[in-house]
């Protein structure tokens, strides 16, 4: 058969027939453990009954109208995330890129509101924001960018991790507006940066009358042990964007956000066509209602704890293996060798991962693995880690 897809992906050689839980089933009937859960998207992992049943339900009986009038479900799932997050109004759209775009276009207002002619935004090196031409320019990463010249003014650029580099920028700019920033960066090598560095930004964004901004698509709606990983450290941000893991597969993004950022955005200034229709916004009920009910934020923490004990009990002091890093259910494995062959030969085993920045196992479990489970993967990454290093 003709391909008629563009050429965006180099995919691997499988295609996936059904799911079920952590497990996934391609087309030859071949069986795989899901440690990726479709890039931190199904939390919940495959055709969880719950959600399976909120999709279909909604689907007859109403799947769209238009955000020209209300929409009860999105409403009410709207101040579902305003509680958990502690944030005061939402804007849903489809994906995480939306949703940083509407953060940077607050960012943009806010600037514009203090008599900043261009208002500029902080982002950090190896960082990760989306493929529209906006946030792939606040994207730390050249390949994303290439090709796609002229990109968006307005970004100045600083190391992850480094709050001297942001003082700098304050001494010598006046025309930044806000810091955006991934908690834990996933895109970049799962970069879990030093406690109190997310407190800093705070302070430097209060001094300063910039806007915290906080992009929690991967991090987001439990998978660091916190409903929020910002939580973790028990302060505000200004904005956080969220997507991913909020629709367990179908596609939502929502812009949270709070005091002056959460008036920003008036009628005529932003909007979307399919944002928090009502079968995204009840399949977001759902996944929320499963995670509160069993307890997943709560259990990715334990679990996640347990995963890199195991992966530090299996390969800290390995010679090739320079750090075993993460924060709940978002592991790393940092090699000291390009290592992305890996993801085929654990393919070949059985076992769906991920090689980013060219050197880190990526290892995005769902939230209901079992402990069980959680010591599988242990094993077989680690079996798989030492083969690869042997060479």
């Amino acid at each position: 058969m003709k391909d008629h897809l563009m050429s965006t992906y180099a995919r691997l050689p499988v295609q996936f027939e059904r799911g079920e839980g952590v497990w996934l089933w391609d087309t030859e009937g071949r069986q795989y453990l899901d440690a990726l859960s479709g890039i931190a998207v199904c939390g919940l992992g495959h055709a969880h009954p719950a959600v399976a049943e909120a999709i279909s339900t909604q689907a007859g009986r109403l799947l769209h109208t238009s955000n020209l009038y209300g929409i009860p479900l999105q409403a009410e799932l709207a101040e579902r995330l305003s509680l958990l997050s502690a944030m005061q109004r939402v804007f849903f759209c489809n994906s995480g890129a939306e949703a940083n775009e509407a953060a940077i276009k607050i960012a943009r207002l806010h600037g514009h509101g203090r008599d900043i002619e261009s208002p500029a935004i902080i982002v950090m090196d190896n960082s990760f924001h989306g493929r529209t031409l906006a946030t792939l320019t606040a994207t730390g990463n050249r390949r994303v960018q290439a090709g796609f010249e002229p990109l968006v003014q307005g970004f100045i650029r600083v190391p992850y991790n480094d709050l001297d580099a942001i003082r700098t920028v304050a001494g010598n700019s006046n025309a930044v507006a806000a810091i955006l920033v991934e908690p834990v960066q996933g895109e970049g090598g799962i970069n879990v940066p030093d406690p109190g560095y997310l407190k800093g930004i705070r302070e430097i964004c209060d001094q300063r009358n910039w806007l915290m901004m906080l992009d929690e698509i991967q991090t987001g709606i439990g998978r660091t042990g916190q409903w929020f990983a910002y939580q973790h450290e028990k302060l505000l941000p200004d904005v956080v964007t969220v997507a991913k893991a909020l629709g367990n597969g179908v596609p939502i993004g929502a812009c949270l956000a709070r005091g002056n950022a959460a008036e920003l955005l008036q009628p005529g200034s932003h909007g979307t066509t399919f944002g928090g229709n009502p079968l995204a916004s009840r399949a977001a009920m759902a996944v929320l209602d499963v995670i509160e009910a069993e307890q997943l934020v709560a259990h990715a923490a334990g679990l996640g704890a347990q995963l890199l004990a195991g992966f530090t009990e299996q390969l800290s002091g390995l010679d090739g293996v320079r750090e075993v890093r993460g924060s709940g259910l978002m592991i790393g494995i940092e090699l000291d060798r390009p290592c992305g062959e890996l993801v085929q030969t654990a393919m070949n085993r059985g076992l769906l991962i991920n090689v980013t920045a060219e050197r880190v196992l990526r290892l995005l479990p769902p939230l209901i693995t079992s402990e069980k489970q959680a010591a599988m993967i242990v094993d077989k990454v680690s079996d798989l880690v030492r083969d690869f290093l042997r060479g």
